[in-house]
């Protein structure tokens, strides 16, 4: 088994439209304004940026994020990953209900040297780390979506842009 390999998956089922939800994620330049543990979101080009993350575990990660797919019509937003982690991530946005459910998949191989020296110690911490992270998340997006103004049919005013993570 690769340590540094992990695999993640998260479900939020949301009180909002599935546009509005899916235009959200789509703003990558917007996390760090709801996102907590999302510390910085800097363009590149159009579809790449810089970003920095940093949760309860006192390190930063930083990676550069590239738009891999951005599908409206299938409710599906993918990034690639280099940097301190390497691999994928995706979310799958679904009408649940009266509102929407998004699904988030990640996988990826921790290539920040400390991370992969405390591989094997720091296991369950890195993943409650992950784990946190995507509760703040689902917390900071809610409110997000409840301070915005819905256009018509509840679909979020503008259009969406930038990397989606």
């Amino acid at each position: 088994m690769d340590w540094c390999h992990y695999r993640f998956r998260s479900r939020w089922d949301l009180d909002a439209p599935p546009a509005a939800v899916f235009a959200a994620l789509a703003n990558g330049d917007d996390y760090p304004r709801w996102w907590p543990q999302v510390r910085e979101v800097r363009r590149i080009d159009e579809r790449s940026g810089a970003a920095r993350f940093r949760s309860l575990v006192p390190y930063d990660l930083r990676l550069i994020v590239s738009e891999a797919r951005q599908d409206p019509a299938d409710g599906v937003l993918e990034i690639g990953f280099a940097g301190d982690l390497e691999g994928w991530a995706r979310w799958t946005v679904l009408p649940q209900g009266t509102g929407t459910r998004a699904l988030f998949e990640q996988e990826v191989v921790a290539r920040k040297p400390l991370l992969r020296r405390l591989a094997l110690p720091g296991r369950p911490v890195f993943r409650a780390n992950h784990a946190l992270m995507m509760r703040s998340g689902l917390r900071g997006l809610r409110a997000h979506l409840a301070a915005r103004p819905a256009g018509p049919a509840g679909a979020p005013p503008g259009p969406a842009s930038g990397p989606s993570g």
